[in-house]
């Protein structure tokens, strides 16, 4: 799956790639029609400590799903947007099902 990556106001390492790409590629296992992911990356400028913001978008045909969390850390967010979509992944495909 071609995952898009972008960063906003701050320069994005490579183990964090490493990781977004790891964690977005497991959804993979939850439905078969996945053609690539988008995430966007941005740090707010504010004094709250949740100030970093994951925004991922999952390319399915038809309806795309999407999750958007603020968190104290890239990671965080990133696994809790995933979990989310995993959940929004595996009710579509009990749907399809149905």
């Amino acid at each position: 799956m071609k995952v898009s990556i972008q960063s906003v106001n701050f320069n994005i390492n490579q183990d964090l790639v490493q990781f977004i790409e790891k964690k977005v590629n497991n959804l993979e296992k939850f439905h078969d029609h996945i053609l690539g992911a988008e995430v966007y990356l941005k740090v707010q400028s504010s004094s709250e400590k949740e100030n970093k913001i994951v925004d991922i978008k999952i390319k399915l045909p038809g309806v795309d799903p999407v999750a958007k969390k603020n968190s104290k850390t890239f990671e965080e967010g990133v696994s809790s947007c995933v979990d989310s979509l995993r959940r929004q992944l595996v009710k579509r495909k009990e749907k399809l099902r149905a």
